[in-house]
């Protein structure tokens, strides 16, 4: 067992404060940080740092002696103030169609920063294509995909929920105008030059994980998958399929920390059937890159080792990390944070260490499908210090993240935009500003 190493002086984390200048064009350069903000970490936080990362996976010498690297490596880095660079985002980009014969690691990593249009093709209650504004976002615009992607987001999660604009078994008909609407949609992005991932969202009504339930949630997952495949087997590698988000049985003891043994085999089959499905298209989908999952998309130990991942080199992981949640998520909690010192760092290293160790270091790359952390009471100076702090360790280990987007900035519910929809501008710029910088590399 290697020890961690302390480093005996005061540590300086770096967050430009300037504003990045979003791009229409591919290689333009933005420039990141026109003012610098330091915050210095004391000796003791170090330690706090390190040593959470040191008991990052109980027993495990491996991932124990990364955790430790990866924080030395971090405040190596941290030492002195680093130099303010610009960032050249990728922007709009010529749309590729092409279907390429290259591994799922080397797709991924062409992905930078992702962002995700939440609350519209997934919302559901009312069927129809008015379903698409039912929960108080607007319709969905191709000048609203190019903000985004003008900004330096290269990748777009469009979740779908399709349970209402679906037939009755066996054939589970997906109905026609919502399939060409999801298509449109699509089309904007990818006419960006995006990477768009695409999946089946808010399905827990049918999708419930017990022996009496699951013959007739697989034969449905198959008759969506058939058709949803069907449709879009001709389109390029920039076409990603996530075939099931947060899978779980709603409302059980365990929805939210990962299952039981015997709902994380149900998930691990409806997985097997998604890619089995896929595949059996033809077309490009042969090659497609598909995104599998854990119960509940959750990053525990016990749901990131029961995952049986397909044995096909065209698949990747989709897990979802509102790490640290007290700081993230958390409201009304006696161990809610609004600020972020760097204690905490270490919650962020045990989880890439995990997902690293069973993972990337086997092949099998990671997408962190959704992360972000909601409004409180304007803390979006603290939430950019903790953006950078995830967002950059993540991009080291190859984990390319998406925000979770919903439309919701002061409004009541969970309070996660960072994109004003209305009026196509930025309500937390500084954020998204430290989500970008973070999110590009050299190699980038």
């Amino acid at each position: 067992m290697i020890k961690n190493k302390f480093i005996p002086m005061a540590l300086a984390t770096v967050l430009s404060a300037g504003m990045i200048a979003g791009c229409g064009n591919a290689g333009t350069d933005a420039n990141v940080g026109t003012e610098q903000e330091v915050q210095t970490k004391t000796v003791a936080e170090t330690a706090t740092e390190n040593n959470e990362a040191k008991e990052a996976e109980t027993g495990s010498e491996a991932a124990s002696t990364e955790a430790s690297s990866g924080a030395d490596e971090k405040s190596d880095a941290s030492e002195a103030t680093e130099e303010t660079a610009p960032v050249a985002v990728h922007g709009i980009r010529e749309r590729s169609d092409e279907m390429r014969d290259i591994s799922a690691m080397e797709l991924v990593s062409e992905m930078t920063a992702g962002w995700n249009l939440g609350n519209t093709l997934d919302a559901h209650g009312t069927s129809g294509l008015e379903a698409e504004t039912y929960w108080g976002n607007p319709k969905i615009t191709k000048e609203l995909i190019d903000t985004v992607c003008e900004k330096g987001f290269d990748s777009i999660r469009i979740p779908i929920t399709w349970y209402d604009h679906v037939g009755d078994a066996p054939d589970y008909a997906i109905d026609p105008e919502w399939m060409d609407r999801v298509e449109e949609v699509v089309n904007y992005a990818l006419d960006d030059g995006m990477f768009v991932l695409i999946d089946t969202h808010h399905e827990e009504s049918w999708r419930i994980l017990d022996a009496e339930h699951i013959d007739a949630v697989d034969a449905e997952n198959i008759a969506l998958w058939t058709q949803i495949a069907e449709r879009f087997k001709d389109y390029g590698d920039h076409l990603v399929f996530e075939g099931l988000n947060e899978p779980r049985t709603k409302g059980s003891a365990a929805e939210w920390n990962g299952g039981t043994s015997e709902e994380r085999d149900y998930v691990n089959r409806l997985n097997k059937s998604f890619v089995d499905t896929v595949r059996a298209t033809g077309g490009n989908n042969e090659k497609r890159l598909l995104l599998v999952t854990t119960y509940g998309g959750s990053n525990t130990v016990e749901a990131v080792n029961q995952l049986e991942v397909p044995d096909d080199e065209h698949i990747g992981v989709a897990i979802h990390a509102y790490e640290p949640y007290d700081f993230t998520f958390a409201s009304g909690q006696s161990t809610e944070l609004f600020r972020w010192d760097g204690s905490h760092n270490g919650d962020i290293i045990k989880l890439l260490v995990r997902l690293n160790s069973k993972f990337i270091e086997n092949g099998i790359p990671v997408l962190i499908t959704e992360y972000g952390a909601v409004n409180k009471n304007e803390n979006n100076d603290e939430i950019a210090k903790w953006a950078e702090a995830y967002v950059s360790r993540a991009t080291e280990k190859g984990i390319p993240l998406f925000w979770w987007d919903n439309g919701v900035y002061d409004q009541e519910g969970e309070k996660f935009a960072i994109l004003d929809r209305q009026n196509l501008t930025w309500y937390r710029e500084n954020v998204v500003d430290a989500v970008i910088k973070a999110s590009y590399t050299k190699e980038n």
